[in-house]
């Protein structure tokens, strides 16, 4: 890849690592913002919920075969543990589609899509990928191009291994500083729904830059890239370097390129925003939208009764530390539930044999499957009317999570564990001094 990327670069003037990413998929030397490509998948991702069940009647009524079943991975995770008839018949018919279209990437019950792909090996810098759900960014934290699509759109892919694209602007995030501890990159992206709204990206590439982006764990990046679906891009794309080679190499994904997967000096940029993680404070956003972010301080009053770690935002292996950090030698307020659903075994297994889960255990958490779970409004622990809830999810769309009726405050793992232990919203500095 890093020869041919170096070749298709030559003489092209200076450009951002989504035109070279694209322009890459596209076989071509340069893309200009605003024209439409044609470009070659790398990898297709689907679940449970939007993939077979939905194109394979499509595919059937055609009568075409999947273009290169080596390139799909399928993942259940939003109807597992299967709880009735309707979700043990979804989860069957994709165990049975993968084994007709040949697809051997097949990950059943191993944790949420966004989290076991990568922990795979199957995303490295300069790929191009789709994911048939909205939170596919999280694939641009490792340096590729990856974005949600629907299932028509996945249908195109399937059959062409193509999809045609409008070359992105690029509006670029930069973060100086470091944030302090107790603030994370969930408190990031909080404040950047907030501060631009959740169109604020116009369906564009938004880029994550700086010295606090750069001193960001893996995972933590996943988050920026994540929740850049709230921010209304298209793709949230962080530089590759160093942190992404060694995690990548731990996952097996073999040596990367690192020299070419970069935003030039002087490439155009829709828009170049600066902020200071220095001073920014943990974030709480009030329901029902992760715009409606304020200073956790700012919402100290505010009793809750159910406290959720979960979802491929916010319960990854950084993110159970983190509310383990909280909770050692602590305990769940009286009248307070702490329900935390790992985002993969893998990250589950790790965070068992470090003490982790043991320490969200012995403060009164409860242990969930490794699934969407609530956060995509599926099974038996979705949230009552009477439900004042803080959560780590990326989203607290009114009924998303169960009644319409239940009150839904996003915030960092720190500051969810913080506020299980208070009873209430809670700055979890307090408590990390």
């Amino acid at each position: 890849m890093s020869a041919a990327a170096v070749s298709l670069s030559a003489g092209a003037g200076p450009q951002t690592l989504a035109q070279k990413l694209v322009a890459r998929a596209a076989g071509v030397a340069h893309v200009t913002p605003g024209e439409i490509v044609t470009c070659r998948v790398d990898l297709a991702m689907m679940h449970d919920s939007g993939g077979p069940r939905r194109v394979k009647p499509m595919l059937d009524r055609l009568g075409a075969t999947v273009w290169d079943p080596d390139k799909v991975v399928v993942v259940t995770d939003h109807y597992v543990p299967a709880y009735d008839d309707d979700s043990r018949a979804i989860v069957q018919i994709a165990r049975d589609w993968v084994k007709s279209a040949g697809v051997a990437r097949f990950h059943d019950g191993e944790g949420i899509c966004h989290v076991v792909v990568p922990q795979k090996g199957y995303l490295r810098p300069g790929m191009f990928a789709v994911g048939g759900d909205s939170h596919s960014p999280t694939g641009g934290a490792f340096g590729a191009y990856m974005f949600g699509v629907g299932a028509t759109e996945m249908l195109g892919v399937l059959v062409t291994g193509e999809i045609w694209l409008k070359v992105p602007h690029t509006l670029r995030m930069a973060w100086n500083g470091r944030l302090a501890p107790g603030v994370s990159a969930k408190d990031m992206m909080l404040f950047l729904c907030t501060r631009f709204g959740m169109d604020g990206g116009q369906y564009q590439a938004v880029e994550y830059a700086g010295p606090a982006v750069q001193a960001l764990s893996m995972q933590e990046r996943m988050t920026l890239s994540n929740m850049t679906a709230e921010l209304g891009a298209q793709a949230g794309l962080v530089a590759p370097d160093e942190v992404t080679r060694d995690w990548l190499a731990r996952a097996g994904a073999g040596d990367v390129d690192l020299a070419h997967w970069h935003t030039d000096e002087g490439a155009p940029l829709l828009a170049d925003h600066v902020f200071d993680a220095t001073a920014l404070a943990p974030q709480v956003a009030e329901p029902h939208s992760p715009a409606h972010g304020r200073d956790a301080a700012d919402l100290a009053g505010v009793a809750i009764n159910l406290a959720y770690v979960g979802a491929c935002t916010g319960a990854k292996l950084d993110d159970l530390r983190m509310a383990a950090d909280v909770l050692r030698g602590r305990k769940v307020a009286a009248g307070v539930r702490l329900l935390v659903a790992p985002a993969s075994l893998q990250d589950q297994q790790r965070a068992e044999a470090e003490g982790v889960l043991g320490t969200l255990v012995d403060a009164g958490a409860e242990l969930l499957p490794t699934s969407c779970g609530a956060c995509a409004g599926y099974g038996a622990h979705t949230f009552g009317p009477d439900v004042v809830a803080i959560s780590t999810t990326a989203r607290n769309f009114q009924g998303r999570m169960g009644s319409p009726q239940a009150q839904i405050y996003l915030g960092s793992p720190w500051t969810v564990a913080a506020s299980a232990v208070a009873g209430r919203v809670a700055d979890p500095r307090e408590m990390l001094q």
